[in-house]
């Protein structure tokens, strides 16, 4: 089968290079065909992008570890409420279980006077 890239005169291959026999040594100049000039251009575009491409992977990165702190401050936050929220409900339950009896001893005198109240209410009222 025949190289395709080879035709009458020198090599060519598919990116518009042409290689040029130099005389007497082992080495081979390019030369680059004008059709295929915008690769400079391109890699240059490509070059931009990739620079573009890590500065939005640095923000990124910075918000992660911002948004990462942030969390950090509220977990703490949070167990410091949460702590402060149980002792608060001890002290309440102590005082309910101190001053407990009391308030039962209130209700149920207050219970007895409405119960009163409405009974002699009652027995005035038949009169």
């Amino acid at each position: 089968m025949a190289n395709p890239y080879r035709g009458s005169g020198p090599l060519r291959s598919r990116e518009g290079l042409t290689p040029r026999p130099a005389v007497g040594s082992d080495e081979i100049q390019l030369r680059i065909d004008p059709m295929h000039a915008d690769l400079d251009e391109q890699i240059t575009g490509l070059h931009g992008k990739i620079k573009q491409l890590k500065g939005v992977a640095l923000e990124i990165e910075s918000e992660a570890k911002f948004q990462n702190d942030f969390i950090g401050q509220l977990q703490m936050t949070l167990i410091k409420v949460q702590a402060g929220v149980k002792n608060n409900i001890r002290r309440m339950d102590k005082k309910i279980f101190r001053q407990g009896s009391n308030h039962v001893y209130h209700v149920i005198l207050f219970a007895l006077l409405c119960f009163l109240v409405v009974y002699l209410l009652s027995k005035f009222s038949r009169r």
